[in-house]
């Protein structure tokens, strides 16, 4: 790494213990600071590295330069522990940690919440983008967060054969990261997986709503419908590199 401006004396950031040890057996060298969440074999890539510590001849710490293609992980960002299998996919690969690959095969797997109608229709919004959506929570700590409304929990393999045509999935809108899922590519990933036995998508059919006796109570009025526009959901916030991700922030303002 060559980039980055170099701090050094007091306004340098103090090196944790290890680096102060590891300049005192290398004088004279860099020494890479690098993210935890990174794993892989042989020397991470340089999106992965946060910047890099100097040790001068006498073995003492002289420099600092921050790394201007850093990538910050969940971890980073202070984003809350994952609250799932699928909620972990999606902020690794919000952040660039993990592949696109495993938030479809995660979900496709999955069994989430829906806000659905007296009648049991999943109930449809617009993304802060004015994408057509259905939101749909991996967690109940998410759910809860939209209030007393009522749901139904469904498989991912059958939800996606209910949905309006146009209408993307829009997961954990409450939650530290949401994303946009086409269903094309989560198609492919439920196909993959086999789970849409039972469900109608083995023959090409369409499968009934879940039963309006399975749907949980709460607060939906009698006679609302689906929307298809109007507001947005979830909070105003920036866009991800490589991926359609929306981060929480204030309402109003970005992140």
């Amino acid at each position: 790494m060559t980039a980055g401006e170099p701090v050094t004396g007091e306004d340098m950031p103090e090196p944790p213990p290890e680096v102060v040890e590891a300049a005192r057996n290398a004088p004279d060298h860099w020494l890479a600071m690098v993210d935890l969440t990174w794993q892989g074999e042989g020397a991470p890539p340089l999106w992965a590295l946060i910047g890099q510590w100097r040790s001068g001849p006498a073995g003492e710490i002289e420099e600092w330069r921050d790394n201007p293609e850093y990538r910050p992980s969940p971890q980073a960002l202070d984003w809350a522990e994952p609250a799932d299998a699928v909620d972990r996919a999606v902020q690794l690969a919000a952040t660039g940690y993990g592949p696109m690959q495993d938030v479809h095969a995660t979900l496709a797997r999955a069994e989430v919440s829906v806000l659905v109608t007296a009648t049991g229709t999943p109930l449809a919004a617009a993304s802060p983008e004015g994408t057509p959506v259905i939101p749909v929570y991996t967690s109940p700590g998410y759910l809860e967060s939209v209030g007393r409304l009522l749901y139904d929990r469904r498989p991912v393999a059958e939800l996606v054969e209910q949905l309006p045509p146009g209408h993307a999935l829009y997961l954990n809108p409450t939650g530290p990261v949401s994303m946009l899922v086409e269903t094309e590519p989560l198609r492919a990933a439920i196909s993959e997986a086999g789970t849409g036995a039972g469900t109608g998508l083995e023959t090409g059919g369409t499968p009934e709503p879940s039963a309006t006796a399975a749907l949980r109570p709460g607060t939906a009025t009698v006679g609302i419908e689906p929307v298809t526009g109007g507001a947005a959901i979830g909070k105003p916030a920036r866009t991800a590199a490589d991926s359609s991700v929306v981060t929480a922030g204030a309402v109003g303002g970005t992140t």
